[in-house]
């Protein structure tokens, strides 16, 4: 299937003040918080996502879970809400190590790929989780739970409206029509080489070229059309939607061009009922010259909203 509907990387934005790096070679400096907290300046926290403290299962099943770095997850709880955070090095997590890994595909595809991994076991239990941005990073369990009490009432909301729904990725991208025939390519036979075109005069070609445009025109009307009719169909179908810009050049693959990438939140509940709408519209979709991918379920990333976009952005440390 084709790759969930995602949260936009941004590089780490550059940090205001100097931070006091330790010198090569010099011993792991350990102090205290404001909160009490111990500091490790070795060492820091990455957070995947934001959940009710409630025993709900999932959040506590993480004995065997591990993170970006390989490191087990664990949950920082403040305020009946829950952020699973794991402890990462330094070195390989703050904002200049962070620059350059978000410019490494290689990279890129581990981290997310293990950021999901976490977010899918704790969803899987049936919690209701607001996935964090990737790369979010922060000193100590103290800006974890400053984090988690600035932002209580918005992650409280979106907790509540996300509850008990999932989310839907639907791409359609354009195949060309089925029952279009393929151009001649030279005699049926093979006896021989195939005959010589006859010349074409200027006013001829200029006719061929002007059918090619509005049959090419007229194809991709139909495809549009196509995929606004999909669309219609599954939102009928969803509690909320989204529509992403179509993927272009080479993120759009081998697959055509892309003419919908939208998100679906849809219930639980709902989902057989989604799913077979999907399955219904990707059987007629060739005849018109389209095709329909269908991923899921995942967390709702397409819906957290600014509980999860606020401070920090992706890479950002807080004091």
């Amino acid at each position: 299937m084709g790759e969930r509907p995602r949260a936009v990387l941004r590089r780490p934005p550059r940090r205001t003040g100097r931070r006091e790096r330790p010198a090569p070679g010099a011993r792991r400096r350990t102090g205290t918080a404001s909160g009490g907290d111990p500091v490790n300046h070795e060492e820091l926290l990455y957070a995947y996502a934001v959940t009710r403290d409630d025993g709900t299962p999932g959040a506590g099943d993480l004995e065997t879970l591990t993170g970006v770095a390989g490191e087990s997850v664990r949950p920082v709880r403040h305020l009946g809400l829950t952020t699973l955070v794991g402890q990462v090095p330094a070195a390989g997590f703050d904002e200049a190590a962070l620059r350059a890994s978000l410019e490494d595909v290689a990279w890129l595809e581990k981290a997310a790929r293990a950021h999901q991994r976490v977010i899918d076991a704790v969803s899987a239990g049936g919690a209701c989780v607001l996935p964090l941005r990737l790369a979010t990073v922060y000193r100590d369990e103290t800006g974890v739970r400053r984090m988690l009490a600035d932002r209580h009432a918005q992650l409280g909301a979106a907790l509540d409206r996300l509850d008990g729904c999932v989310e839907w990725g639907v791409k359609v991208h354009a195949v060309g029509s089925a029952g279009q025939a393929p151009a001649a390519t030279g005699s049926s036979s093979g006896a021989g080489p195939p005959a010589p075109r006859a010349a074409m005069s200027g006013r001829d070609y200029l006719r061929s070229r002007a059918a090619a445009r509005h049959a090419d025109e007229e194809g991709a009307r139909r495809e549009d059309e196509a995929a606004r009719g999909i669309h219609a169909a599954l939102t009928a179908l969803a509690e909320q939607t989204r529509i992403y810009p179509p993927r272009q050049g080479s993120l759009a693959g081998p697959s055509g061009r892309n003419v919908l990438n939208a998100a679906y939140l849809v219930r639980r509940e709902s989902g057989g009922r989604f799913t077979s709408a999907a399955a219904g519209l990707a059987g007629l979709a060739p005849e018109d010259g389209v095709r329909l991918e269908l991923t899921g379920p995942w967390a709702p990333y397409s819906f957290a909203g600014q509980a999860t976009t606020g401070q920090p952005t992706a890479g950002e440390e807080i004091p």
